[in-house]
């Protein structure tokens, strides 16, 4: 029989302080029962003495201190997993919000999950293709990696990350593919946009989607992330499937945190969020990953908004320590046309070299590659100078660099967000595009890739 308490003495924004308690655990969760009967949810956040502090899901608001019942439950927040999930849209509690039925739960999982042991990771190696050539070709994605995407605010990083969820796949894999997608405080457009597009493309048939809209409780923003992967670990490491978390925005899920903070009084870190932000962020990004012996693989995608596109703030700062690299959305390419804006130069995956070659793309990637980022950073260079000092004192070498730059730009990078292409397209136009810098200059490539894919007479 689980006790109740009537014993709340003060409530501060999404927090409730319950006195008189015994025998509660961490993280377990609560059932509060209102003066007018609503039930509501909440978590233990703190336990001192006989003193609990408990995170409430759905907010305080209308709360009476008198007339409230508390209930522990006696275990964490949990999610029934079950293939039947996938094609299935649910709020950023697990709860269906499609219109269908309900799931029936094959078990039920903590949502908080459990560390990957360092010694059973299996290091990543096999490429994933998602059909962006500035992602494939320049900053390739691995299986088992966890590549975050860094935008600025009314950048399109929503049309990045379905063309992504749409396209991705893993080559030369009879593995089943899937996409967990969790979407933080997004707009109920925003929202709309990401179920019409899977919809209409059929990604949602190998899709789970967990959004927490704007008008959603804060407090239910720290849980969508967790939901999602423990989603993606069941259909990962329990089904072996190839899955790819996408999760969107952790801007807004890192302002949830600060305001739970704030509500707790603690001693706040950089510009007011938590100084346990690294952590919490490590938690949910060390999620992903791949264990010997197990066929399926978790690779992550997180998407944050940068505010007022500083890569300094807190959150990409942070993020970038924890995770291996970014793909950096660009306002000077978006304010240019360029669709995708994704700027190579800063961009990184720190292991595109272990994806890369013969047997998993091509022989010829890695020199091309290599290759690509020189001629393009010669070639922004070049315009700056020719802006500076005219066309004129560009010798023939910078002009073909600038030449190559805008190519690239127009070609390489604008593909749109409709246009799929395979790692052999993508590697082709590289070489297409390699054409007009004169061949001394390709001093990156070995002398049998030129002479195998480079054809002057075109």
């Amino acid at each position: 029989m689980l006790k109740e308490y009537k014993s709340v003495q003060e409530i501060v924004g999404p927090l409730m302080i319950v006195e008189g308690v015994e025998g509660i655990k961490y993280e377990e969760l609560v059932e509060i029962q209102t003066q007018t009967g609503e039930k509501r949810r909440g978590r233990v956040l703190e336990i001192d003495g006989d003193r609990a502090m408990i995170q409430l899901f759905e907010g305080s608001a209308g709360i009476n201190l008198k007339d409230t019942t508390v209930r522990f439950l006696g275990k964490p927040l949990e999610l029934g997993v079950s293939e039947d999930m996938i094609g299935r849209v649910f709020d950023g509690l697990g709860n269906p919000i499609d219109k269908g039925p309900k799931i029936i739960p094959e078990k039920r999982v903590d949502i908080n999950g459990s560390p990957i042991n360092p010694v059973s990771r299996d290091y990543p190696s096999e490429f994933i293709q998602t059909g962006i050539s500035t992602i494939d070709g320049l900053n390739t994605l691995v299986r088992g990696q966890k590549l975050p995407i860094f935008s600025g605010s009314g950048l399109p990083h929503n049309n990045v990350a379905a063309q992504i969820a749409r396209q991705a796949k893993v080559l030369g894999d009879d593995a089943k593919f899937a996409v967990v997608f969790g979407a933080m405080g997004i707009t109920f457009e925003e929202a709309q946009f990401f179920i019409d597009d899977f919809t209409k493309t059929g990604a949602i048939d190998r899709a789970v989607l967990f959004i927490n809209l704007a008008n959603d409780p804060a407090i239910e923003r720290i849980s969508t992330p967790r939901m999602a992967l423990t989603c993606a670990e069941y259909l990962a490491f329990e089904k072996g499937m190839h899955v790819l978390v996408i999760l969107t925005d952790l801007t807004n899920y890192a302002e949830a945190l600060r305001e739970v903070s704030a509500a707790r009084k603690e001693v706040p870190g950089r510009r007011g969020y938590p100084g346990y932000l690294y952590t919490d962020l490590s938690q949910i990004y060390e999620r992903a990953g791949k264990i010997k012996g197990k066929p399926g693989s978790i690779t992550q995608i997180p998407i944050l908004t940068m505010p007022e596109d500083d890569i300094t703030h807190p959150i990409p700062d942070l993020t970038g320590y924890i995770t291996e690299g970014q793909i950096i959305l660009s306002r000077e390419l978006y304010k240019s046309g360029i669709q995708p804006p994704i700027f190579v130069i800063p961009s990184l995956s720190r292991l595109k070299d272990k994806g890369i070659g013969k047997g998993k793309t091509r022989e010829d990637h890695a020199d091309t590659m290599n290759q690509i980022y020189a001629a393009y950073a010669s070639g922004r260079e070049a315009r700056e100078l020719a802006v500076i000092l005219g066309d004129s004192a560009l010798s023939d070498a910078d002009k073909a660099f600038a030449k190559f730059a805008e190519n690239f730009d127009r070609e390489y990078v604008s593909q749109g967000y409709e246009t799929n292409r395979n790692i052999e397209e993508t590697l082709n136009l590289g070489w297409k595009l390699l054409k007009v810098i004169p061949r001394t200059e390709l001093k990156r490539i070995r002398t049998e890739y030129i002479d195998k894919y480079l054809n002057d007479k075109d």
